[in-house]
C-alpha cells in the first residue's frame, strides 16, 4: 500500500488499533475539502497494531477529543514536508460538548443551552462524570 507523504498538514499517530474511525468522527474530519487519510491496523513495533490519521492540511485539532479518545496519541506537524512539531497529548481533566450526557433527568437533557461537561477526577481509572448529575460516561 502507498499512502503519499504530506506537505503541510498534520499526523495523528500511535492510534489504538480500532481507534481511528472513533477519532475521525469525533473531529467531524468528513467535513474537510482536503485530503484525510486513515490507516488501520498497521504494524507497529511498539504497540503491535496501530491506527494512523494523515490530514493534508494545516488546521486546528481538539486535543481534549484526542486524549479523551485516546491519551497516548501523539501529533505531528508537518510544514513543508519535514516533521516540525511533535505534541504528545494526554488524558484532559474536563472535556466539553464531546459528549452527551445519557442520562434523561440531567439538566442537559431539559436545559439543552448548556454544555455538557464531564469530569475525570480520577486519572489513573480514566472514568469521566457529568459535572452536574455525576453520571458515568460510557
Amino acid at each position: 500500500m502507498n499512502i503519499d507523504s504530506i506537505k503541510n498538514g498534520i499526523v495523528i499517530d500511535h492510534i489504538t488499533a480500532g481507534n481511528g474511525m472513533k477519532i475521525y468522527n469525533l473531529l467531524e474530519l468528513d467535513q474537510l475539502d482536503c485530503s484525510v487519510a486513515i490507516i488501520k491496523n498497521v504494524a507497529s513495533s511498539k504497540m503491535g497494531r496501530k491506527d494512523i490519521i494523515k490530514i493534508d492540511a494545516d488546521i486546528e485539532i481538539n486535543m481534549d477529543i484526542l486524549g479523551y479518545v485516546d491519551p497516548d496519541v501523539t501529533v505531528d506537524i508537518i510544514r513543508d514536508g519535514k516533521l516540525v512539531e511533535k505534541r504528545i497529548i494526554s488524558l484532559p481533566e474536563r472535556i466539553t460538548n464531546v459528549i452527551l450526557c445519557k442520562n434523561p433527568r440531567c439538566i442537559t437533557s431539559t436545559e439543552q443551552e448548556l454544555p455538557h461537561i464531564f469530569v475525570c477526577p480520577d486519572k489513573e481509572k480514566k472514568v469521566y462524570r457529568c459535572l452536574y448529575c455525576e453520571t458515568k460516561a460510557n
